[in-house]
């Protein structure tokens, strides 16, 4: 059974220790949720996962499927079922997305996807995440909008199909209707192909839609609370203060107070919550 374990990492940049000793374990199909107040470490954790050379490990292991995955290099991460979803996706003019998207699939198959295969792959994948089909001949991520830019990072996801999806902020620039789309799409993998999914999310619109049953808590760059959905409702309610009033953790890099630092300060909740008047 494929499943992620790390064990006291420890991550720097540029000489700065970010991640304090990180240790969790993430098994196949699970949904997890990833909170916590901005940089605390979510992103370098991600990072450091999928291979940043700009993210450098210093102690500590990271283990997929009983592969030691700090041995490998980005591809090889790639190849044996791990993927990011980026936060701001690159621009890259002068690659056509469908030709990347070809080339990234045959990359982890022994075996090259015909082409009429692939594009009705590509095809049914487009319609799935409600992306006009005429957008995978354009350059990749090129003149699109912050919100085509996340759709096509879920629709790589499909076309990958990884074991282990981690999703930074993927629904932050979103429309109410493109958060339920994506959201949909996985709810659809991980049901159809038990991926496991870590989130970072700051709104708790896509929490809601996808019902993680488990949420981590990053504070000072550790995992210091394991725990259900329950966690997530608290955070969203009420901030973070009671993480150190309650744990005694004195949050570092507040910039304001921590009861206002909640999941459901976004334009997202305020659309709905006008909706619904």
């Amino acid at each position: 059974m494929e499943e992620l374990v790390i064990k006291n990492l420890h991550v720097e940049v540029e000489k700065k220790e970010i991640l304090k000793g990180v240790s969790l374990t993430i098994k196949k199909g699970e949904i997890v949720a990833l909170l916590g107040p901005n940089g605390h470490g979510k992103s370098t954790l991600f990072a450091a996962i999928m291979g940043n050379p700009h993210y450098k490990v210093t102690e500590g292991s990271i283990l997929f499927d009983g592969k030691d995955v700090l041995k490998m290099g980005v591809d090889e991460r790639s190849k044996v079922g791990i993927f990011l979803g980026f936060q701001n996706p690159a621009e890259i003019p002068g690659v056509i997305s469908a030709d990347f998207y070809k080339t990234a699939i045959n990359a982890r198959n022994e075996n090259k996807i015909s082409l009429y295969k692939f594009y009705k792959v590509l095809e049914d994948s487009c319609k799935e995440v409600e992306m006009p089909f005429e957008m995978v001949n354009r350059s990749l991520n090129d003149g699109f909008s912050g919100g085509e830019k996340k759709r096509n990072e879920i629709l790589q996801m499909k076309l990958l199909n990884p074991q282990f999806a981690m999703l930074d902020e993927i629904d932050s620039g979103l429309d109410v209707d493109a958060i339920n789309i994506v959201s949909k799409s996985i709810i659809a993998q991980n049901k159809k192909h038990e991926t496991s999914f870590l989130i970072i999310s700051h709104y708790a619109r896509l929490f809601d839609l996808i019902k993680p049953k488990r949420a981590l808590v990053m504070v000072n760059g550790k995992i210091v609370i394991d725990g259900d959905s329950q966690v997530i409702s608290r955070i969203d309610k009420e901030g973070y203060e009671w993480i150190k009033t309650e744990l005694g953790i004195e949050i570092e890099k507040s910039e304001k107070n921590m009861n206002q630092v909640t999941l459901g300060t976004c334009a997202t909740k305020e659309i709905i919550k006008n909706e619904d008047k």
